[in-house]
């Protein structure tokens, strides 16, 4: 498409001589606007993808692909149906657990509000999201009816330990004739997780199950089943196979789609907006690239017109001028493309070294959901990216080439 005499002459303009400064610093703007873009909008898009897809494997690591449900009562029964729904094609697990609201207290007088989650032995260290996570204590001793096993954040609030007390508070207790009074228990923390989630790390307690019972007074009954399956993706076909393989057991099914719906759906739309606010800087650079061109024709209209006089045509013309703003462009992007990467490749790197430099947390874990600033590269993303600036930058040199095309080369040296 662009012929030596193009790429030469094209080439000669871009390298400014005394007297022409002021057009290339111009184009070194809109080359440097579209490298900061570029490279600011993979930086983006690959935190708020990696965020989405963190947030999402902790999610439902900890809280699986599906719950099952009583209708309108707790499921009793539970280790047949479990059975049941284990025998479904792509069930991995089914887990029955109890789920209760607590005040937390330690023997200090803190107090906070936390979630209760009763589950086995056995099926809490299958849980590798909390059993790969221990950072004191072991799983080991978890059963009995005074055993308990406490986030990192919980045990950092209230000063505690391997083997400290602390105190469950339930509001439902028993009816008396001076009203209800709370049931009150002390359990021995044996276990301190931290699964990386600052929700789940200050707010999650988990008892044995049996324990669970006996404090919610719930004997021989769960709350729910938790069923993680193979493809999160499946997840409503999955849930018609285990409604027919429990056909007749009144239940309800909750997918990880429907509970989390309205927090993904928020993501997604910020995911959005950001990609389009941020491409505008892109878009901003482009009109730059405009106005340098123009600047450039205009400087270059006796050279056009002499270029013209000995034989170049329209399209040499036009092609000439393409390529200089093309050649800026493409090496924007280049270079922004490069920067991105590199940045999202060493993020966490980065993020230590300014902790390190300011004494500040650049992501605190008690603002934001989890304890670390994720980064994913998408490849389809930073390639739609890359296209799109190389598109816009296109765009920006087609007015400039084609008004210099059209230079009369008779006019032009009339006017010299």
């Amino acid at each position: 498409m662009f012929g030596a005499f193009e790429r030469a002459v094209a080439g000669r303009y871009l390298r400014a001589r005394r007297g022409e400064r002021f057009v290339s610093v111009i184009a070194a703007f809109s080359l440097v606007g579209i490298a900061l873009g570029v490279a600011t909008l993979i930086i983006v898009m690959s935190v708020m993808g990696g965020f989405k897809v963190d947030l999402l494997s902790r999610i439902l690591g900890f809280n699986g692909h599906l719950g099952i449900y009583g209708s309108g009562a707790p499921l009793t029964g539970y280790d047949a149906l479990a059975r049941q729904i284990r025998a479904v094609p792509g069930v991995l697990s089914a887990t029955p657990v109890i789920d209760g609201q607590v005040l937390l207290t330690d023997d200090k007088g803190g107090s906070t509000g936390g979630l209760v989650r009763g589950i086995g032995q056995a099926d809490l260290q299958a849980l590798h999201a909390v059993s790969d996570h221990i950072v004191a204590g072991s799983l080991d001793a978890f059963r009995g009816d005074d055993a308990i096993a406490v986030g990192v954040g919980l045990a950092r609030r209230f000063g505690l330990n391997v083997g400290s007390p602390l105190t469950l508070v339930s509001p439902e207790g028993a009816a008396t004739a001076f009203g209800t009074v709370p049931r009150v228990r002390a359990y021995r923390i044996v276990a301190i997780f931290q699964v990386g989630m600052n929700e789940y790390d200050t707010s999650y307690v988990f008892l044995p199950i049996e324990a669970a019972q006996i404090f919610f007074q719930k004997p021989g009954a769960a709350t729910q089943i938790e069923v993680s399956v193979d493809d999160p993706d499946r997840v409503h076909e999955i849930s018609r196979a285990i409604r027919e393989a429990l056909k007749g057991v009144p239940i309800a099914v909750v997918d990880w789609q429907q509970n989390n719906n309205s927090f993904f759906a928020a993501v997604q739309v910020e995911q959005n907006v950001m990609f389009l606010i941020l491409t505008l800087i892109i878009l901003v650079a482009a009109f730059n690239v405009i106005s340098s061109l123009i600047m450039m024709v205009k400087d270059k209209t006796r050279d056009i017109a002499v270029l013209r006089t000995l034989g170049a045509g329209r399209g040499a013309i036009l092609r000439i001028f393409l390529m200089c703003g093309a050649s800026v462009g493409l090496a924007g992007t280049a270079i922004g493309t490069l920067l991105g990467v590199l940045f999202c490749l060493n993020i966490q790197r980065i993020q230590g070294w300014v902790e390190s430099m300011t004494g500040v947390a650049v992501f605190n874990p008690e603002v934001y959901y989890l304890t670390h600033l994720p980064a994913r590269l998408n490849w389809h993303e930073v390639l739609q990216i890359v296209v799109m600036a190389l598109v816009l930058s296109l765009l920006a040199t087609l007015y400039p080439s084609w008004r210099a095309a059209r230079t009369d080369p008779v006019e032009a040296l009339r006017n010299e």
